[in-house]
C-alpha cells in the first residue's frame, strides 16, 4: 500500500473540506483508478493532512501519466482554496 501526504492550510475551511475530504473533487477524480483505496483527510489546530492511499507506488504513477491535463485542471482550481501547500512525502505500508 502506498500513501501520498499533503499539508495544508486555508482561509475557507467548508470549502476545502469540500474538495479535499474523502468524497470531495480531488478523491472523486481517484476514483477514476481502480488502484485508488481512498482519501483520508485530517484536520489539525493550524492546518490539515491529506492522505491519498493508492495500491501501489506504480499505480498512482500510471493515474497521474494518464491524467495529467485533469489533474491540473483540478490543481488550478483548488488552488485559491489554499494558503500554504506542502507535500510530506510518499510512504509504502511497512510489513
Amino acid at each position: 500500500m502506498h500513501v501520498i501526504v499533503w499539508r495544508f492550510t486555508t482561509d475557507d475551511a467548508e470549502r476545502f473540506e469540500q474538495h479535499y475530504g474523502p468524497d470531495g473533487t480531488w478523491a472523486k477524480f481517484f476514483r477514476r483508478s481502480s488502484d485508488f483505496v481512498r482519501t483520508d483527510l485530517l484536520k489539525g489546530a493550524d492546518a490539515y493532512l491529506t492522505l491519498d492511499w493508492w495500491t501501489s507506488l506504480a499505480a498512482y504513477d500510471a493515474f497521474r501519466e494518464e491524467n495529467a491535463e485533469d489533474y491540473a485542471m483540478i490543481d488550478t482550481l483548488c488552488e485559491a482554496l489554499t494558503t500554504f501547500e506542502e507535500k510530506l512525502g510518499e510512504f509504502e505500508v511497512s510489513g
